[in-house]
């Protein structure tokens, strides 16, 4: 089964798929955001390219674990894509993903200029990635 994580944000949004044994994590690319419904449904369409049968979404917690606007219009994508593609989606805590990214950016050394085209892509990689081992874990 393959899992396609989100990283939404205002301005872009990361993606990223699972291998079909859902053990590696990879990065899609990044998206411009057009706005809930038109993201919608461009996910809706990624989801259908990719055949993935589950989406993960990255849920913006604020560091006290407390949900704020943002987290709320997170949920409502989640609750819409949902509709709209048929697929379940499940929310998980991204509190630090961003961070996560920007570290493994720095140790690849990358100017930023590019950085800021693959930070979000990165972030979904890792929100993925963070999803798969807890399944693994869950499983063992």
């Amino acid at each position: 089964m393959r899992i396609l994580a989100v990283d939404y944000g205002d301005a872009r949004i990361g993606l990223a798929v699972s291998d079909p044994l859902g053990i590696i994590a990879s990065p899609v690319g990044t998206v411009k955001s057009v706005g809930m419904r038109g993201d919608v449904d461009m996910l809706s369409a990624k989801a259908k390219e990719l055949g993935v049968a589950l989406v993960v979404l990255g849920l913006p917690l604020n560091m006290d674990g407390s949900e704020g606007e943002r987290a709320e219009k997170t949920r409502k994508l989640g609750t819409v894509l949902s509709k709209v593609s048929g697929l379940p989606v499940e929310l998980i805590d991204e509190r630090l993903t961003t961070v996560s990214a920007e570290r493994v950016l720095d140790e690849a050394e990358m100017r930023w200029d590019k950085r800021k085209r693959v930070v979000d892509t990165i972030s979904a990689q890792i929100i993925l990635q963070t999803y798969l081992d807890k399944i693994k874990a869950a499983q063992n």
